[in-house]
């Protein structure tokens, strides 16, 4: 069975009987793998003919694996001498690869295994939870595993920040024998999405669509990344932000690329400490960023240059390196996709055949505004410039005071919010993370003091529809939702990144295919 791809997609099957491994590594198949980890460890079986069975069967390229007792299932506990034939017969069997731990494999197990009518590889793991990982230290790692006759090293590390994925991009470049890395934890994600560009050879993906930390879905590999299109040369670009699974801009960014022509990814980056992500990630490889909460006011101070907009607001939400002298420039896109919209709004249901308005159809409208991080800046900011009043209410009174005083406004507690109805016709936009997946029973307003609403404008977009969302439409109220921001402001981004114009009609009708399609799991 010959492996035919320059990339390999593995999945690890960890199922309990032959057949489910088998029905497994149908599914996998079926998803997009190409290779698949047969962890033997996670197996009950009464004598190794069901084993063998199960190697004979295979429908797809596989690693077989079998960990030290140490390191299995406390349930199941195997001796070293059926560990050893399990192992032996694979590689009779021309299993494509078996995996062995460092910890327990010499040049004289290796040897013991070896035959020479086989094809099968010899990959020497090591297993990481805990630690620093210097590129040092990893190349040393790897010269242990090599010096004992590995054909392929394998580390699995523990990442506990995304900066830590580093070492490992470098040591993928320059390593002299064919290296796997897999991570886990959350932060590790990039170390699979990126990791085709500097030179892996197998990348590793969930089956089912299970969450598994440190691991894409097999499905998102093959459907939304396309890695096996991934190359030294192409650009990365990505969103900052934590939390960052919700965000959809991965499902947007990367089809439009491809529908361009262009050779970029766009990838979570699970961010904790944004000024050290740009200090660590500072090549021109990474040539754009999407920034999200909570980082987009400390993402200013990040920028070598600001766009006067952003400037004003004192928020960023795309970021820029510029090609010649790598330089970080910071723009906001979600000042205008938020007011357009709601702009856009208010015209469509006013004006008869389609007519335009000269003036702002907010100027002289009271502008309610929940939230005074990143999003409502931008927003209070745009709403300002229209002409509208702007009262803002955010939990820390403190934040939302010095944002009124930037837009000329006024902050009141956030506990009177609910009780504030000074005058029917009012715009609400709510610019908090209130009733964002997964807490999606929360509202920043109840239902009843909706009625002095409009117009009411969700910038959360996970999920498109939100509980205020659905109240404000309830009592009569316009609502726009994040999902138009979302649209603008990722239009507006895709020409930054590419220096040239966004495909419209085509990212339009993907964020409202994607949105019908998972409405919940944006």
């Amino acid at each position: 069975m010959g492996v035919k791809s320059d990339l390999l997609i593995c999945t690890p099957l960890e199922c309990e009987t032959k057949e489910e491994m088998l029905a497994s590594m149908k599914l996998a198949k079926k998803e997009g793998a190409n290779l698949t980890e047969l962890c033997i460890g996670s197996m009950y079986f009464s004598h190794i003919s069901e084993v063998d069975h199960l190697l004979r069967l295979r429908t797809l390229p596989s690693i077989v694996s079998f960990r030290p007792n140490n390191v299995t299932s406390p349930c199941r506990r195997f001796s070293e001498k059926t560990r050893l034939q399990i192992l032996k017969r694979a590689i009779e069997l021309d299993v494509e690869f078996v995996e062995i731990d460092l910890e327990v494999c010499t040049k004289d197990f290796i040897n013991l295994l070896r035959t020479e009518k086989s094809n099968t590889r010899i990959i020497v793991s090591n297993y990481m939870n805990t630690g620093c990982f210097t590129r040092e230290k990893l190349g040393n790692l790897i010269i242990d595993a090599q010096s004992i006759g590995a054909d392929v090293v394998k580390l699995v590390i523990h990442v506990d920040s995304i900066t830590n994925v580093e070492p490992i991009f470098h040591m993928l470049t320059h390593c002299q024998v064919p290296l796997i890395v897999r991570t886990t934890g959350e932060r590790g994600l990039i170390s699979q999405l990126l990791g085709s560009k500097y030179g892996a050879f197998i990348i590793w993906g969930s089956l089912g669509g299970k969450f598994v930390p440190g691991l894409p879905t097999l499905v998102s590999i093959k459907q939304v990344y396309r890695l096996e299109f991934v190359n030294a040369d192409t650009k990365v670009y990505g969103v900052v932000s934590n939390p960052v699974g919700h965000s959809k801009g991965p499902l947007l960014h990367n089809p439009a690329f491809r529908h361009a022509g262009y050779n970029g990814i766009y990838v979570p980056f699970l961010v904790d400490d944004i000024k050290e992500f740009f200090r660590v990630y500072s090549c021109n490889d990474f040539d754009g960023f999407s920034v999200g909460i909570p980082h987009k006011e400390t993402a200013l101070r990040c920028c070598d240059e600001v766009h006067p907009l952003a400037l004003s607001i004192g928020a960023v939400n795309t970021i820029i390196r510029m090609p010649v002298d790598g330089k970080l420039v910071g723009y906001n896109t979600d000042c205008e996709a938020c007011i357009t919209a709601i702009e856009d709004a208010f015209r469509e249901r006013r004006i008869p055949n389609g007519q335009a308005l000269h003036a702002s159809p907010i100027a002289g409208k009271l502008f309610v505004l929940v939230g005074a991080g990143g999003v409502g800046r931008a927003i209070a900011f745009g709403a300002r410039s229209r002409g509208a009043r702007v009262v803002i209410f955010n939990r820390n009174f403190e934040r939302a005071k010095a944002l009124a005083m930037a837009v000329s406004g006024e902050a009141l507690p956030y506990e009177c919010l609910n009780e504030f109805k000074p005058e029917k016709g009012m715009i609400l936009a709510n610019a908090s993370a209130v009733g964002m997946e997964p807490n999606i029973d929360e509202t920043p307003v109840s239902k009843i003091a909706l009625r002095s609403y409009e117009l009411v404008f969700d910038a959360v977009y996970t999920p498109p529809n939100t509980r205020l969302l659905q109240e404000a439409a309830e009592v009569g109220a316009t609502v726009v939702s994040g999902v138009e921001m979302f649209k603008r402001q990722a239009l507006a981004q895709f020409k930054l990144f590419t220096g040239g114009l966004a495909p419209e009609d085509f990212m339009r009708k993907i964020v409202s295919d994607q949105f019908q399609m998972h409405p919940q799991n944006c």
